[in-house]
């Protein structure tokens, strides 16, 4: 196989050309995801990711979807060609979702086809798509349980299965690893809704399908050797842009060295000390210093380290290149064992992967002086009802879980964005409309937070506030962050505002709340559930999700006139995804 430095340097035009037919395959296979699915998860919000990696599993193009998912899928595809050499054949199809596999939470289920050449049988490709089901069994409806304290109460965990066999669905196979085996733990239930998440399993399946026959395109439109040269010429350029970033930081700056340090709300620091070398442009990311494991649902697997390093520096490359594993070439990551970034195997993760992953980049982009902190969070909530009948068996029931928005941090020369789903996370949040007509809530309001954004001569971006009614009484779940701890500004700027969980109670008799006198008013209870809780709301209560605003950068002028700064998007959706949105809303 040729390799990038048996080949001599890459025609600019053919590079970009190649670049984008690789993006324009993962492309096509969200595509096809998305419309093939049937869970308001990945058909609405559109939590899911599709890539396309190397016969040796690393990285070589994504679409524009969700980064945490696109820089850890990489573990996984190489743990599973460790698993199984050569023993894959045309028409087997693997799934896992382990964090022990490269996995980054258990709902979070990747799908990986192997991709055989025409004429050798070999492996040239992978195609990878992976999907946050919502509901994957586990203690609580929805499988991101705030309370977890280790993994066999977050549901199913899937360390290797082939869900396709020469080209055979194992629907069996699939039921015993969703509903018969996590529902073995005590208190556990095995997937709620099984029907949704085997079709969403198929659209992923299906996704996968179309990335081969677009690569097999490629492939006979250009040969095989100029196919793969290209694949490694593209590695290749985002491994040198990274390495000039490098040099340019350390020029900016001053120094070699970078260091910062942040907080969980529960005071678990995550330490960082970037060391880089001009000469070779490459550094040292040392995260000596963060706190140990955590018994709750905090930690995060090394997989998920990785995605956010990488996603920080694609982020902050001036330039149009694909997010691949060329950006972590110039990189030595190192994580102190038995932290929360380097768990124990039993450990509880579920939060890991959408909390902490957000504090690793408030981390990275504070160490590179990049911008102020953003909302820091994801804001998940999680509802649902069934699991378990009286008899301890599995019940009919189902789960629904989102994330909801928040501030962005201003940078050097441009405000925070106000409501948005900042770095790590990249998904939308579900329509009123189809909310309201699939589950029983009411949304009572969405709109942007005032007076959440941190104050400076550039401000940051405004947080959102998020009000539910049930219906019905169902188990509602809160995780999230920055309830104790507020995202930071930079350069004199003020922090945003932290957020909070509001449960406005309806009054009961049988739990004490109404009063003997019956003339007395009778008014809601209004209870801060804090950062991480379940409970049960009966019908006609309120949940109230006031989000994080972002940091501000830069201290307040004293003519106010200095102060309004326009607001500036530097940043234009592009793509087939973006040009079939775009096309909707002309309707």
């Amino acid at each position: 196989m040729t390799t990038t430095n048996d080949m001599q340097g890459p025609d600019p035009i053919i590079l970009t050309l190649f670049a984008n037919r690789f993006m324009s395959v993962a492309e096509a296979m969200g595509r096809s995801l998305q419309q093939t699915s049937i869970s308001t998860n990945i058909k609405e919000r559109l939590d899911f990711s599709c890539a396309l990696f190397a016969p040796d599993g690393d990285l070589v193009a994504n679409a524009p979807f969700i980064p945490i998912h696109l820089g850890s899928m990489s573990f996984a595809v190489k743990y599973q060609m460790e698993l199984y050499g050569e023993n894959l054949k045309d028409g087997d199809v693997l799934m896992t979702n382990s964090p022990h596999a490269g996995g980054s939470h258990l709902p979070d289920i990747t799908i990986i086809t192997p991709v055989f050449d025409s004429d050798s049988k070999k492996i040239i490709f992978f195609t990878a798509s992976r999907g946050h089901h919502a509901d994957i069994g586990g203690i609580l409806p929805g499988s991101m349980p705030p309370t977890s304290v280790n993994i066999f109460e977050e549901g199913a965990e899937i360390i290797s299965f082939k869900i396709v066999n020469g080209g055979i669905f194992d629907r069996d196979g699939l039921h015993e690893h969703m509903v018969e085996k996590p529902a073995r733990y005590p208190g556990s239930s095995g997937c709620r809704n099984i029907r949704d998440v085997e079709s969403d399993l198929k659209a992923q399946i299906a996704a996968n399908n179309k990335g081969i026959q677009l690569i097999h395109a490629i492939v006979e439109d250009y040969g095989l050797e100029t196919v793969q040269e290209y694949m490694y010429h593209i590695r290749h350029n985002a491994e040198k842009s990274v390495r000039n970033l490098l040099r340019d930081v350390a020029q900016r700056a001053g120094t070699n060295v970078l260091t910062s340090i942040d907080y969980l709300d529960d005071g678990s620091p995550i330490q960082l000390r970037v060391e880089i070398d001009e000469k070779e442009g490459s550094a040292v990311l040392d995260f000596a210093g963060t706190g140990c494991e955590v018994r709750g649902n905090l930690n995060a697997p090394i997989s998920v380290v990785h995605s956010a390093v990488i996603y920080c520096m694609r982020s902050m490359l001036d330039m149009d290149i694909p997010l691949n594993a060329g950006c972590l070439v110039p990189l030595e990551i190192k994580i102190p064992e038995k932290s929360l970034l380097s768990p124990s195997r039993t450990a509880a993760v579920c939060g890991g992967n959408v909390l902490t992953s957000q504090r690793i980049v408030d981390v990275v982009l504070k160490a590179f002086h990049a911008c102020a902190a953003s909302q820091g969070c994801t804001n998940n909530l999680t509802f649902g009802a069934g699991g378990k009948d009286k008899d301890g068996g599995n019940s009919a029931g189902w789960g629904y879980y989102e994330t909801i928005a928040g501030g962005s941090g201003a940078g050097p020369n441009w405000r925070g964005t106000s409501g948005v789903h900042t770095h790590i996370t990249n998904t939308r949040i579900g329509d009123v409309e189809i909310l309201e007509r699939r589950y029983p809530v009411l949304l009572h309001q969405f709109a942007l937070r005032t007076d959440s954004a941190g104050v400076g001569k550039y401000k940051g971006g405004e947080g959102a506030v998020r009000e539910f009614e049930v219906l019905q009484g169902l188990q509602v779940s809160m995780l999230s962050e920055r309830r104790t701890r507020q995202p930071y500004g930079m350069e004199g700027g003020g922090p945003g505002g932290l957020g909070r969980n509001t449960w406005i109670k309806q009054p009961r008799k049988e739990d004490g709340d109404l009063p003997e006198d019956s003339s007395s008013p009778i008014t809601p209870r209004e209870i801060n559930i804090g950062g991480k809780a379940t409970l049960f709301m009966g019908k006609g209560d309120r949940l109230l999700i006031e989000t994080p605003g972002g940091g501000a950068w830069g201290a307040l002028e004293e003519d106010p006139r200095v102060n309004e700064v326009p607001h500036i998007n530097g940043w234009e959706p592009r793509g087939s995804l973006a040009e079939r949105a775009a096309a909707q809303a002309a309707f």
